[in-house]
């Protein structure tokens, strides 16, 4: 999926607050790695009953490999959740970046 500067990010204050407590990830990191040349984006299939999810896995300007869980409302990006990515989802990204 091609982002480009135009994009544009929706936030709730419950979901960015969160992720900072929770994994330490700010807004700014979560929106850095739509711009990443080697992200890649998945179906969230198990979590999309009521709206489709999707999964991007990129590299931060500071190259932290984020996890980012996100779905497009009104073309808007609405991130769910963001963290550190694991050791599988590591092996993922490099293996497809």
């Amino acid at each position: 999926m091609k982002f480009d500067e135009s994009i544009e990010f929706q936030w709730d204050e419950g979901n960015s607050d969160k992720n900072w407590l929770k994994h330490q990830v700010s807004i700014s990191e979560c929106e850095e790695i739509f711009f990443d040349d080697q992200k890649i984006t998945l179906k969230d299939v198990l979590h999309s009953e009521k709206e489709k999810r999707l999964i991007i896995f990129g590299r931060t300007k500071k190259q932290r490999l984020l996890f980012v869980v996100y779905t497009k409302r009104n073309n808007k990006v609405r991130i769910i959740s963001a963290r550190d990515a694991d050791k599988k989802e590591k092996k993922i990204y490099e293996k497809n970046a």
